[in-house]
């Protein structure tokens, strides 16, 4: 006979009192946290209880009884449904106040290193459709809130938009996303429009079938459009009916300059390991950053905030060629300029950055495609001082490799949110450079690796970087000067 369960409790009258990670908040009932999504501190509400052990409680909000005075009304009709920009009820000053906070007990409690006074951080100029690229699933089913299930209404089950966290096979059907220039919004209700009147199967991720499958679409500063439209072949018409779609959007938006399309076959949306192939136009697109142009292909990664990702690099590039050196003083000779590493390259755009104040940089990337991008980008500018080489970072970044090299002076390393591996860690350390500039996405295991290179290294500045205005994302940038 199994035990039957306790129902969950409700708490009622609760004030929310603090920010807590993911964007949460969270509140202490009977010295128990409760984390609560959507919420801010000051808000006082009702909460049924989802989810409780024995530190800790889950839950949601059932009813609001006042709002916080920091609550601000949300300017998106997917807030609170749509799991990708939390914090839109935060004026965006509590937004940089809270991140820049993010980051102080981050490196406090996870790294227990010793910190300089934090930079104040950088806000994003834009807050809305400050994005360069999103990718947007097809799926037959639908996901319905719980007030539409409520209604009792019938839903067209088809959608084009993103998935719903804990719900893998649904996806939110989007009308507006605030965060690209708002052609994008007409692109994918164009191709969403044209697959329901033309009987195109969405994808149902469960079953591995249907057509029309994700859509990712990328935009650049130089005014060029790439979109790619990935489909699953189930039977040989269906070639024939991706290429008219194709072309319907081809007709539709002559401003898409990148009309691109695969055949995926796999059980995941990745295409890195995919053929990508040219409908119309170029396979690629270009940004640029001061005087330099990048190629971005359709694997190619590049920092999704354009205008504060060149804030970010302007940030690495100061903090990796400080020296105590006079304004007035002679320019170095080459032979003087430093060696640098450029360590998760992506497609050299900090190694290219860098590039002219540098004896050489050196890059290092996992995706092969991303360093032929990268190499394809020095040629692009005239660059000729750089070096890029694909492979795990820990089997390519040994000591061998460094004897052959040469010994850094600065090591730039701007790894995923998991961090550096040890393995690359302690061979940072035995190459000793003079400085490490270290760019983070995730704060928390960025901490983690400077806890390790605390015995040999000192904090001496830190920049936190906003990137994504609404989320509680935050980029974060680190100088290590050698002890």
């Amino acid at each position: 006979m199994t035990r039957k369960k306790k129902p969950l409790p409700i708490l009622e009258n609760i004030e929310i009192t603090d920010f807590a990670a993911e964007g949460k908040s969270l509140a202490r009932v009977n010295e128990m946290v409760v984390f609560v999504p959507w919420t801010v501190p000051g808000d006082v509400v009702d909460l049924q209880v989802r989810r409780k052990k024995h530190s800790f409680m889950e839950a949601e909000v059932i009813r609001f009884i006042a709002p916080s005075p920091l609550r601000r009304q949300p300017f998106c009709q997917h807030f609170g449904t749509c799991g990708g920009c939390k914090w839109q009820m935060l004026p965006y000053e509590e937004q940089l106040r809270m991140k820049q906070q993010q980051v102080h007990d981050q490196l406090t409690r996870i790294g227990k290193v010793e910190l300089p006074e934090l930079r104040p951080i950088m806000g994003s100029a834009k807050t809305q459709e400050y994005r360069n690229k999103l990718d947007f699933g097809a799926s037959n089913r639908r996901y319905l809130t719980t007030e539409e299930i409520k209604s009792g209404r019938e839903f067209q089950r088809d959608a084009l938009g993103f998935h719903i966290t804990g719900a893998f096979d649904k996806i939110l059907p989007i009308e507006k996303c605030w965060l690209m220039d708002d052609l994008h919004n007409r692109i994918r209700k164009e191709i969403r429009d044209y697959a329901i009147a033309n009987g195109i199967a969405f994808f149902d991720l469960r079953a591995q079938t249907g057509l029309l499958r994700d859509v990712i679409i990328r935009n650049s500063n130089t005014g060029e459009w790439m979109v790619i439209v990935q489909f699953h072949y189930d039977e040989p018409a269906d070639e024939s009916r991706a290429q008219k779609l194709l072309q319907h959007v081809a007709d539709k938006f002559p401003e898409i300059s990148a009309l691109l399309y695969l055949d995926n076959q796999k059980c995941n949306d990745t295409i890195g390991d995919q053929e990508i192939l040219v409908f119309k136009g170029n396979d690629h697109i270009f940004e640029t950053m001061e005087d330099l142009r990048f190629k971005v292909g359709p694997k190619s990664f590049y920092q999704t905030n354009t205008e504060q990702a060149y804030h970010l690099y302007s940030v690495v590039r100061e903090l990796a060629f400080q020296s105590s050196a006079q304004p007035s003083a002679p320019s170095p000779q080459p032979e003087a300029l430093p060696l640098i590493y450029d360590l998760y390259t992506g497609t050299g755009t900090i190694a290219n950055f860098v590039a002219r104040q540098a004896r050489q940089v050196i890059g290092i990337e996992y995706v092969p495609e991303a360093i032929e991008d990268a190499k394809v980008n020095s040629q692009l500018n005239g660059i000729d001082n750089t070096l890029f080489y694909a492979g795990d970072m820990k089997d390519i970044l040994t000591d061998d490799f460094i004897a052959r090299h040469g010994q850094p002076d600065v090591i730039i390393t701007d790894p995923p949110r998991a961090g550096m591996h040890p393995d690359v860690v302690k061979t940072i350390l035995r190459a000793a450079p003079q400085r490490i500039v270290y760019v983070s996405c995730n704060p928390a295991t960025q901490a983690r690796d400077l806890a390790d290179l605390d015995a040999a290294y000192r904090v001496e500045a830190v920049q936190p970087v906003d990137m994504f205005p609404h989320t509680p994302h935050v980029e974060n940038v680190v100088l290590l000067t050698k002890r």
